[in-house]
C-alpha cells in the first residue's frame, strides 16, 4: 500500500499565503507547467490558476488521498501502474520546498490524474492503432471535463464511478484476483504429457490429466487412474466451458486448451477487461450481442440473454474477418436480394466470367440502371477489375447467399447478419468461413425475437411475408443496438469462466500492446 502519511502531511509549505509574489509564483509555475497541454492549461486558465490538489484545505487533502487510494488500485484494473508513477510524484510532494515547487508538482498531479482517469474509463490502448479491423468508436469524454467534474464531486465517489459499471467487467476484476493468487501457488500443476486421451484408458497421463480437471474446478477430489465416467463428465464439462464439441473424448484441441497456463487464461482476461472500457457507455436496455470467437449471435434485453443461436464468422484470410464495431440494427429484408459486394465481383467473379461467360449462372449481371445484362453479348476479357462496369445480383431463392432473411444496420463496412443456405456449417467446432458478415444457424427464431415487440404474432406475420417470394422491406419499429464484439475470456451468471481460442490473433496484438505500455502479469499472495 502507498504511505497516506505522506499525502496527509505533505504540502504545508510555510511561504506567507498572502504575499502577492508567492501567489505569483505559484501561479507562473502552473501557467507555465500546464501550457504543454491544452486541456489542462485550458482548465487552470478558467479557474485563475487555482490549486486543485496542493493546497492546505481539507478539500485538496481528500483529493490528494483519493487519487493516491486509486493509483493503488491500478494493478487490479490491469492498468500499467508504472506509467502513474505514484512513488515518484509523492516523492516529488515531498521534496517541493517552493511555490514554483508547488506549482509543478500541482500540474504533475493533474496530468497523472488525466492519463489515469482516461485509462480507467474508456482503456489505455487506442484500438484501431492494435488492428485496423477494430473499428469500434471509443467513447473518450472531453479531458477538461475530468478536471472539472472532479472538482466539484466527491474525490473518491468521482473514482469510483470510471470504471464500467457492468457485471461483466466486475466478474472479469473478480476472475483477474482469483488467477493471480493461483498464479502465486504454482498453477495448475503439471500439464498433460500426451495429444490425446480416450475414456477408458489408464495411466499417468489420465492421473495428470485428472489432476488438472480437478485444480481448475471441473472434477471433484478423486484418485481414480482410469479415464472413467466422472472424469468423461468433467472432460465435457471443460470442452464446453471452452468452445469445443462436448464429446468427452481429450482429443488434441481439448489436450491444447487444458495444457493452457494460468499465465496464457491471466492475458486473456486482462484483455477482455481492456476491451470492456472501450465499450463503457450505455448499450441499449435490448441490443444484439454477437462475439466473434464464441461464433454466437445473442438478444438481451435488460442484461439477460433471451434469445441466442450459433453463427458463422468471417474466414481468418485476405480481408474477410468480421470487423469490430457498434451500430444500429433499423430493419430486416425478407426475400432478399444478394447484391455481390465489388469486392467479390472482381476478385472471384470476373476472372470465372473470363474463362466462361456462362459462369456462376445463378448471378444476373445488371447495367447501372440495374436492368439485366446479356452475358452473350458481353466480351468480359476487355475488362478488368477497375473498369468492370456492371453490378451483379442474385434474385431471392432459398439459394440465396443470403438464404431467406438478412438483418440490416447499415454501415460503411457493408457487415449485416443473415440466413444461409450452407446450413452444414454451424456443426463445426471452429465456424470462420463467410467473407465477413455474420451467418445465423436460426434466422427465423432470431426474426420473431424482434419482431416480437411490435406484432402480436410475430411467426404468422414473418411467414406470410415470406410466402409472398418477394423481397420484402421490414422496419424495426424500436431500432436495435448491435455490438460486435471479440472476447476470448467471458464470464457466465453461474458456472466456470470462459474461453475461447483466439482465432484471428487480435487478443494476442491486444496483450502485446498492453505489455508495451506497461500492464504486466502479477503473483498475488492470499
Amino acid at each position: 500500500m502507498v504511505a497516506l502519511g505522506l499525502i496527509l502531511t505533505a504540502m504545508l509549505w510555510t511561504a506567507p499565503q498572502g504575499a502577492l509574489a508567492q501567489v505569483t509564483a505559484f501561479k507562473q509555475a502552473v501557467a507555465e507547467a500546464a501550457a504543454r497541454d491544452a486541456d489542462i492549461a485550458a482548465f487552470y486558465k478558467a479557474s485563475g490558476y487555482e490549486s486543485l490538489w496542493t493546497g492546505r484545505s481539507g478539500r485538496e487533502r481528500q483529493r490528494r488521498v483519493a487519487l493516491f487510494k486509486a493509483l493503488d488500485q491500478a494493478g487490479n484494473h490491469g492498468l500499467p501502474a508504472a506509467r502513474y508513477d505514484a512513488a515518484g510524484l509523492q516523492a516529488k510532494m515531498k521534496a517541493a520546498q517552493t511555490q514554483r515547487d508547488r506549482g509543478l508538482v500541482e500540474v504533475e498531479m493533474s496530468r497523472t490524474f488525466l492519463q489515469f482517469s482516461r485509462d480507467l474509463q474508456t482503456g489505455v490502448l487506442v484500438p484501431s492503432r492494435v488492428d485496423r479491423a477494430i473499428v469500434r468508436q471509443v467513447p473518450y469524454r472531453d479531458r477538461t471535463s475530468y478536471l472539472v467534474n472532479f472538482s466539484k464531486s466527491s474525490p473518491s465517489g468521482f473514482f469510483k464511478a470510471l470504471a464500467p459499471k457492468t457485471m461483466e467487467y466486475t466478474a472479469l476484476m473478480k476472475e483477474k484476483l482469483r488467477m493471480e493468487r493461483l498464479l502465486a501457488k504454482g498453477g495448475w500443476g503439471q500439464q498433460v504429457p500426451v495429444s490425446t486421451l480416450k475414456p477408458g484408458q489408464s495411466g499417468d497421463a489420465v492421473a495428470i490429466m485428472r489432476n488438472r480437471l480437478i485444480a481448475m474446478g471441473f472434477l471433484k477430489r478423486t484418485n481414480t487412474q482410469t479415464y472413467d465416467t466422472d472424469v468423461q463428465a468433467a472432460v465435457q464439462q471443460f470442452q464446453l466451458a471452452h468452445g469445443l464439441t462436448a464429446d468427452g473424448v481429450a482429443g488434441q484441441a481439448t489436450i491444447a486448451e487444458m495444457n493452457m497456463s494460468v499465465q496464457e487464461r491471466l492475458q486473456s482476461i486482462i484483455v477482455a477487461m481492456e476491451r470492456e472500457r472501450w465499450v463503457n457507455q450505455e448499450r441499449g436496455r435490448r441490443h444484439i450481442l454477437v462475439n466473434i470467437p464464441d461464433f454466437t449471435a445473442k438478444v438481451v434485453d435488460n442484461g439477460k440473454v433471451t434469445f441466442e443461436t450459433r453463427s458463422v464468422v468471417g474466414a481468418n484470410k485476405d480481408d474477410r474477418p468480421t470487423p469490430e464495431f457498434s451500430d444500429v440494427m433499423e430493419f430486416m429484408v425478407i426475400n432478399p436480394s444478394w447484391y455481390v459486394p465489388r469486392s467479390i465481383v472482381t476478385k472471384e467473379y470476373l476472372p470465372a466470367l473470363k474463362r466462361n461467360r456462362n459462369a456462376v449462372r445463378h448471378i444476373e449481371i445488371t447495367d447501372s440502371r440495374g436492368r439485366k445484362v446479356n452475358r452473350s453479348a458481353v466480351n468480359f476479357n476487355q475488362y478488368t477489375a477497375r473498369t468492370f462496369p456492371f453490378a451483379m445480383r442474385q434474385p431471392p431463392s432459398k439459394g440465396n447467399a443470403l438464404g431467406l432473411v438478412k438483418f440490416m444496420f447499415p454501415n460503411v463496412h457493408n457487415i449485416y447478419l443473415h440466413d444461409t443456405p450452407a446450413k452444414n456449417l454451424f456443426g463445426r467446432e471452429v465456424r470462420a468461413y463467410s467473407h465477413g458478415c455474420v451467418r445465423l444457424a436460426d434466422p427465423f427464431d432470431f426474426a420473431y425475437a424482434l419482431l416480437a415487440k411490435q406484432e402480436a404474432n410475430p411467426q404468422q406475420y414473418f411467414q406470410s411475408v415470406l410466402a409472398t417470394g418477394r423481397e420484402t422491406r421490414v422496419d424495426l419499429k424500436a431500432p436495435v443496438p448491435v455490438h460486435i464484439i471479440y472476447r476470448t475470456a467471458f464470464t457466465t451468471p453461474k458456472g466456470h469462466t470462459q474461453y475461447r481460442r483466439d482465432i484471428y490473433g487480435r487478443d494476442a496484438k491486444v496483450w502485446k500492446a498492453l505489455s508495451n505500455a506497461g500492464v504486466a502479469l502479477r503473483a498475488v499472495q492470499g
